[in-house]
């Protein structure tokens, strides 16, 4: 029997999660409205107006958005063939790219910008929960390949 993995599936949700927030942020930003922000916070457009909100002369959140539809892709494609080994290094790559980019834009809202986006970071937990699920699927997949489980180029695999 094929062992079933679930963390294709996790990842999709944390990647539509993310999306949804990065294609808000995107969405205002590109139609001019102010960000809703939550009262504790209240910092998200103080962020969204700062020098650092873009990247030639594009927003951050933009990049969010391609950001997220890639890992969903990735996930999604990953659910269909969880032991590719190109899906797996894609999916790993880029979360630790993107997680990378989180505690970048984190240390510009604590030491430059003085002030949080609650959005900014919901996407930062987001992308490293996709991280953490990544390494955990990589694990998972070559522990399962030690094992034997792993079906070859010419081998069929069980229906």
């Amino acid at each position: 029997m094929e062992k079933r993995f679930c963390m294709p599936c996790i990842m999709l949700t944390l990647a539509l999660v993310g999306f949804g927030v990065a294609f808000y942020d995107s969405y205002q930003i590109y139609n001019g409205q102010p960000l809703w922000c939550p009262p504790p916070i209240g910092g998200c457009n103080v962020v969204a107006s700062s020098p650092y909100a873009r990247i030639y002369n594009l927003p951050v959140g933009y990049f969010g958005t391609v950001y997220y539809l890639y890992m969903l892709g990735v996930a999604a494609l990953l659910a269909i063939d969880p032991y590719s080994r190109a899906l797996r290094t894609a999916a790993l790559t880029y979360a630790a790219l993107g997680a990378g980019f989180s505690i970048y834009f984190m240390i510009l809202q604590f030491a430059f910008i003085h002030a949080f986006c609650i959005y900014c970071l919901v996407s930062a937990v987001t992308t490293f929960a996709l991280l953490a699920v990544a390494i955990a699927h990589v694990r998972a997949t070559a522990a399962a390949a030690v094992q034997g489980c792993c079906w070859g180029a010419n081998e069929a695999r069980p229906q």
